[in-house]
């Protein structure tokens, strides 16, 4: 079992990320010849077949993705749901048994330190319990930030003993449900508790991709066994790290660490959605004044995506430039996206700027690019959120 740590329990020194790590399917994918490279702290596969082709797969079948470098956190005690409202801007009082919420970890000053997605459920004592997913390179970082705040009745527990994959594509869910009959009952953004082969799994309709899927929390022991059942599937192929990219970059999805970083606002990065209007009315949340300060001025820079001419991507790091060749913002993510045959980006730029439609210029190693504020997702969300 995982060890349970409270926040007295764990000092700086244990907070801390270790060296390199390797995931529970590390041998897995060498088996399948999958090209590993260092990311989040973690051994991790980058490619199997080329990242275009997996990327297309999952487009239009189904991919297996290993994300079991994020961290998976389970907080218990009294009022927890209560607790956990302390550290984000969002309604998890509100959340039924099941029910999962995108959410960000804010700084006191509305900096955004993690984004993440928290769950409600029953514990096996049918109490009640927060099951919360952060990113892997954040996680012992988010831990110590976490238990600062915590309640001294709160009990965190780092599921280090888990493993979490992703299926997602338009085949996943009816894939996978052949060997979890049931979890086609899901919905987008709900979770439940199923069984394979007598290994006790905790399921979400949920992922990464902009595609319908599911991420599964599975022991780290059983991984294996079930990757192999999994890609069995005519429908499923592994998938890595470098599809998973471009899969999210399509789907507008920002990523911590480049898109979204300390000195970031959630209004300046486009996710006013994850602050609830009862948080919003109350103002309780941390950053609450600069935020919401921001949230009626309109914030100063923006997160855009960006369309780029011709064939060549801009990359992370590039500047946006106006028509004096001064730097006015910065590209955080860009790449050459598969599906839109295209290069696209996202990119911080100043509000008068942010409106579809308006042309910019990006400089990058001496050359200068075309590009045009484009509306995201580029390519259309396929979340199932029931039949209508």
């Amino acid at each position: 079992m995982s060890d349970q740590v409270t926040d007295t329990a764990i000092d700086e020194e244990e907070a801390e990320a270790p060296e390199t790590q390797m995931l529970p399917l590390d041998a897995w994918h060498r088996d399948r010849a999958a090209r590993m490279v260092e990311f989040a702290g973690y051994h991790m596969p980058i490619q199997y077949d080329g990242i275009m082709a997996e990327h297309l797969w999952t487009r239009r079948s189904a991919g297996l993705f290993d994300v079991s470098h994020m961290g998976q956190l389970v907080f218990t005690g009294p009022d927890v749901a209560k607790a956990i409202e302390a550290l984000v801007p969002g309604d998890v009082t509100g959340l039924g048994e099941g029910r999962m919420r995108y959410s960000l970890l804010l700084s006191d000053d509305g900096g955004i330190l993690d984004d993440l997605m928290v769950t409600r459920r029953k514990g096996e004592n049918g109490d009640d319990e927060v099951y919360m997913v952060v990113n892997g390179a954040t996680k012992y970082d988010d831990i110590g930030h976490i238990i600062d705040v915590l309640p001294d009745d709160i009990t965190i527990n780092l599921m280090d003993d888990q493993a979490l994959l992703a299926v997602q594509g338009p085949k996943a869910v009816a894939a996978a449900a052949g060997l979890m009959p049931g979890v086609e009952a899901l919905t987008f953004m709900t979770a439940g508790a199923f069984d394979w082969d007598g290994v006790p799994l905790w399921i979400s309709r949920s992922g990464y991709t902009g595609e319908d899927g599911l991420e599964i929390s599975i022991l780290a022991e059983a991984a294996e066994r079930f990757a192999d059942a999994l890609c069995a599937l005519d429908a499923v192929k592994p998938i890595g790290l470098g599809a998973r990219d471009s899969l999210r970059l399509e789907a507008g999805l920002p990523l911590y660490g480049h898109d979204l970083d300390a000195r970031t606002s959630p209004v300046m990065a486009d996710l006013g959605f994850a602050l609830s209007k009862r948080r919003r009315e109350a103002a309780d949340f941390p950053g609450a004044a600069r935020i919401l300060a921001e949230r009626e001025a309109g914030p100063i820079v923006k997160r855009v995506g960006l369309l780029v001419e011709g064939r060549q991507p801009v990359r992370e790091g590039a500047t946006v430039v106006d028509a004096d060749g001064s730097d006015v913002g910065r590209v955080t993510s860009g790449g050459f996206a598969p599906s839109v045959g295209a290069p696209i980006a996202m990119a911080y730029v100043p509000a008068a700027m942010a409106t579809p439609g308006t042309t910019v210029q990006i400089a990058q190693r001496g050359k200068v690019h075309q590009a045009t504020v484009a509306p995201m997702p580029f390519v259309p969300h396929r979340y199932f959120r029931g039949v209508k």
